[in-house]
C-alpha cells in the first residue's frame, strides 16, 4: 500500500523537517500503481507537496516526494547550481532538475550520487560520497557524511524520532494528508 510508504518513507518531508525523500515501491499491477500514485500526487498537492515517480521497471517505482519551495531554495544555492551544472543540469527549476534526474535514471547505467541534493543532504557529504566512493565516511545514517557529523547525528534523531510518530499515529487512524504540514 503506497499510503503505508508514504508514512514510513516520507515522514520528515510530510513534517516539512526534509526537503524530499526518495523511496522504491514494488507493485504487481501498473494501472492499479498508477491509479494510486495519481491519487496521492493530487492529495499531497493540496498541501504544496509534489509526488513524482522518478523510473518504472520490473513491477518497482522510484517514487520522489518533495516540498516545491525547499526544492527551489536548494536548486538556487550558488554552490549546489554550480555543482548541478557540473552535472550536466542546465535547467536548475525543479522541474526541469527532475527532468534530467529521471533521464539519467532511465539510462540506468550508474546511480546519479547527485540525487543526494534533492534530498537535502549537504553538498559537502554529497561531494564526499563521490569523492571517497562511498568510504571513509564519519559516520552513517540517513547519507554517508562527511562533514559535520555532529549535526548530521542530531538529524538522523529527529529523522528517526519523527517516523516513529508518524507511524503511530497512522497506525491510531491518522490519516496521511492530517499528519502533512502545508508548504
Amino acid at each position: 500500500m503506497l499510503e503505508k510508504c508514504l508514512v514510513e518513507q516520507c515522514a520528515p518531508t510530510l513534517a516539512s523537517l526534509k526537503v524530499g525523500s526518495l523511496f522504491s515501491y514494488t507493485f504487481s499491477d501498473l494501472p492499479s500503481f498508477e491509479a494510486q500514485a495519481l491519487f496521492w500526487r493530487a492529495a499531497l498537492n493540496t498541501k504544496g507537496l509534489e509526488l513524482a515517480v522518478l523510473n518504472v521497471a520490473a513491477g518497482r517505482a522510484l517514487i520522489y516526494v518533495y516540498r516545491v519551495p525547499a526544492l527551489k531554495q536548494v536548486l538556487c544555492d550558488r554552490e549546489v547550481a554550480a555543482f548541478l551544472t557540473e552535472c550536466g543540469y542546465s535547467d536548475l527549476s525543479p522541474q526541469g532538475a527532475l527532468d534530467l534526474l529521471r533521464r539519467k535514471l532511465a539510462q540506468g547505467d550508474s546511480f546519479p550520487h547527485e540525487v543526494g541534493i534533492f534530498l537535502g543532504y549537504p553538498l559537502g557529504d554529497v561531494l564526499g560520497f563521490i569523492g571517497h566512493c562511498g568510504q571513509n565516511s564519519k559516520c552513517t545514517g540517513c547519507w554517508k557524511v562527511y562533514g559535520n557529523a555532529d549535526e548530521a547525528a542530531r538529524l538522523f534523531q529527529k529523522y528517526k524520532k519523527c517516523t516513529a510518530v508518524y507511524k503511530r499515529l497512522w497506525a491510531s487512524g491518522r490519516s496521511v494528508l492530517r499528519m502533512t504540514v502545508p508548504c
